[in-house]
């Protein structure tokens, strides 16, 4: 794909020695990338910090290219995952605020999306959306409100540092 094509390039080039750098892609370099993707990609300094505390190397070691094209893909996603959970609080509300029970009932349910997802049985990503589609979610957010609890607010801050934490349980170390 062209993704894993660009990745590639990539790697080969922060890989080239120069004058006084000795060839080979360092943990330094490598960590670097990382925290440019998540910035860029408007991360969060906290979650930023989370993850690359399970996928950064250290400064001196050797990345070798699965460990590259898995630390970057989880960057990528991330960002993206917490764009479509700022897009999914954004439907709730619209506002900065929405109720505290509707938005646990989304989380709840994004957690259980993210639990259901399995690398290794490609059937498990159609179970995980299917569990994210607009019906399951509508019935999860008419529960919620259903309930008898008080109407306390959710911040959007909070909403997404706690989504985002969600993802960031099923990401594993380097």
């Amino acid at each position: 794909t062209a993704f894993s094509n660009n990745l590639a390039v990539a790697y080969d080039c922060l890989s080239a020695g120069g004058r006084k750098k000795k060839p080979g892609l360092n943990g330094k370099t490598y960590s670097e990338l990382l925290s440019q993707i998540g910035q860029e990609g408007g991360l969060p300094a906290e979650i930023l910090s989370a993850l690359l505390k399970k996928i950064q190397c250290r400064d001196h070691e050797a990345v070798p290219f699965d460990v590259f094209r898995y630390g970057v893909l989880t960057c990528f996603v991330l960002v993206e995952f917490m764009s479509k959970a700022d897009t999914l609080f954004h439907i709730l509300d619209g506002d900065k605020q929405s109720e505290q029970r509707v938005c646990r009932a989304v989380l709840d349910t994004l957690e259980e999306a993210l639990t259901t997802s399995d690398v290794s049985v490609p059937t498990s990503y159609l179970e995980a959306g299917s569990k994210l589609g607009p019906d399951c979610l509508a019935i999860a957010m008419d529960r919620a409100l259903q309930s008898t609890q008080p109407a306390a607010p959710m911040g959007q801050t909070q909403f997404l540092k706690e989504a985002c934490l969600l993802f960031l349980d099923k990401v594993k170390p380097v």
